[in-house]
């Protein structure tokens, strides 16, 4: 089973969008929310080396992490519909 992770800010519309989509298709995440302060967002930033939100890493993805909105839902679509 693959493991996701998911960054995300709790009233963040983009993170709202991927949080809406990982549940519509049943898929087993853990969610790190993260502070509004970009230069409070250390966890994501030691991760990814960038501060934005939202960030998806899967283990069914090519690259280390994704980071924009529609491509992390077209993933998820492919990946989990």
């Amino acid at each position: 089973m693959s493991q996701v992770t998911f960054y995300a800010r709790e009233d963040c519309p983009y993170s709202q969008k991927v949080r809406s989509k990982l549940d519509a298709l049943d898929v087993a995440y853990e969610e790190t929310l993260v502070p509004d302060a970009h230069t409070d967002r250390t966890t994501v930033e030691d991760v990814t080396g960038q501060t934005g939100v939202p960030v998806v890493i899967d283990d069914h993805m090519e690259q280390s992490f994704l980071a924009d909105t529609q491509e992390i839902i077209t993933h998820l679509e492919t990946q989990y519909a």
